[in-house]
């Protein structure tokens, strides 16, 4: 049998014929300091790839009432979906890729295009110019890093793997925390041009820091040719049932879950007549509750089982999304914020947690997630625009949208997507033989 090669250590093990199941299903022994450096690692990159897109929130209220107020609010959410698309859907390439181990190559590339995206919005001053560099370049960069680092991190772990994926992940909100502070702080003070360059230089340092934790441990190690080609997709996942039933549930879930943190400025300031101030407050709290809820729910999850915690963060997000509709005083839209933004923050880590139990061969883990997040991600594209489109019925403009059609959209979806994971969990039990809540 071939030698694998393994992209978080560059050391050769050779898998005996008739090693037990269990011990493929296990990773490699790693140090836990060198778990930590991992997790850090991730970290520092989700903070920035999850985070702007987080943060988007304060992009659109900004794009919409004062930037490009010629454009509609659907024109405009293109531009955060096509970037949480590619994040996405970059999978497909990035998750083969990992599995061959160019994951050094992938984090530079992609780190590159990030911060490069990033300075070209800095001089844009049209649509097609935004769409372009904030849409499509730092998209593409972010594509190269986004399943790598959270492949990795879970293939670290076994019996803590809810729990590290969820610390990684919690840099998603904290980073759309600190982006959208200083995009608020700094806009009125020095305009939109710096105060994009400024959280590019936010954005490099962190890449920087992330590059020296993540590759770290192939410092000394021998360089390792590759003996054992990958293809982009292994046609075996389209065959199984399992690998279907995880997509399509995400699928559900993803189409809802981004869509709230793009309108909650801009229904604070239309519909609720609070400052620009306060609305971005109100996005923070529900970023702020995003991280506590990641960790809190992920040891939940450690200790009760990863599924029936998706499960129960998905009809929970969703029956909030509803909630929405009540929320007619600026009290109750903070408590929504708050709790949506906790509940939902774990339908982030909890996904590839139970993929590791979809994938019937961890040595093609990276190469099967890449290829259900990409079939995903289509979710995280329609999504926003759609339910911009409906709140646009019937409304004048982006300061007199329809809120109506975005909260029973996201509600009713994740509903959908979370009922979905039932039947995966029954098929998780005929065709894996996984008991109890794994």
């Amino acid at each position: 049998m071939l030698p694998e090669k393994d992209p978080g250590n560059s050391e050769v093990t050779e898998l005996a014929p008739n090693t037990p199941q269990d011990e493929l299903n296990s990773p490699p022994a790693r140090s836990k300091l060198l778990g930590c450096f991992q997790v850090l690692g991730a970290f520092f990159i989700l903070f920035n790839v999850w985070g702007l897109n987080f943060a988007f929130g304060s992009f659109q209220s900004f794009y919409a009432l004062n930037y490009i107020q010629s454009s509609t609010a659907s024109d405009i959410a293109w531009i955060g979906t096509i970037q949480s698309w590619l994040l996405i859907v970059g999978g497909l390439l990035s998750g083969p890729l990992f599995d061959l181990g160019y994951y050094k190559t992938m984090i530079f590339a992609g780190s590159f295009l990030g911060v490069l995206g990033m300075m070209m919005l800095s001089l844009a001053h049209q649509y097609y110019a935004i769409f372009l560099s904030q849409g499509v370049c730092m998209g593409v960069g972010f594509g190269l890093l986004y399943v790598p680092s959270i492949t990795l991190v879970s293939r670290s772990f076994t019996s803590r793997r809810a729990v590290a994926l969820g610390v990684s992940t919690s840099g998603a909100p904290a980073g759309g925390i600190i982006y959208t502070v200083m995009f608020n702080q700094l806009i009125s003070r020095l305009g939109f041009p710096w105060t994009v360059r400024l959280m590019g230089f936010v954005m490099l340092g962190l890449f920087i820091a992330a590059a020296i934790l993540l590759l770290l441990p192939e410092r000394g190690s021998r360089k390792l040719e590759i003996t054992q080609s990958r293809s982009l997709i292994d046609l075996k996942a389209f065959k199984d049932l399992p690998f279907w039933s995880f997509t399509v549930a995400n699928f559900f879930l993803y189409l809802g879950y981004i869509t709230p943190f793009y309108y909650i400025p801009t229904y604070a300031e239309t519909k609720l007549g609070t400052s620009r101030t306060m609305a971005s407050n109100v996005l923070l709290i529900s970023q702020a509750s995003s991280v506590i809820g990641r960790v809190i729910l992920t040891l939940f999850a450690h200790y009760c089982g990863s599924m029936v915690s998706w499960v129960s963060c998905g009809i929970l997000s969703g029956i909030l999304c509803l909630t929405w509709i009540s929320t007619d005083s600026l009290a109750r839209f903070i408590l929504f914020a708050a709790f949506y933004g906790g509940i939902s923050g774990a339908l982030i880590p909890l996904p590839p947690s139970v993929f590791a139990h979809v994938c019937p061969d961890p040595k093609r883990l990276g190469t099967w997630l890449g290829m259900a997040q990409s079939l995903s991600s289509f979710a995280s594209l329609l999504g926003p625009p759609i339910a911009g489109a409906l709140a646009s019925i019937n409304s004048t403009g982006s300061a007199d949208l329809n809120f109506l059609g975005i909260q029973l959209f996201s509600g009713i979806t994740m509903a959908f997507g979370a009922l979905q994971l039932l039947g995966l969990w029954y098929l998780l039990y005929t065709k894996r033989g996984k008991r109890g809540f794994f």
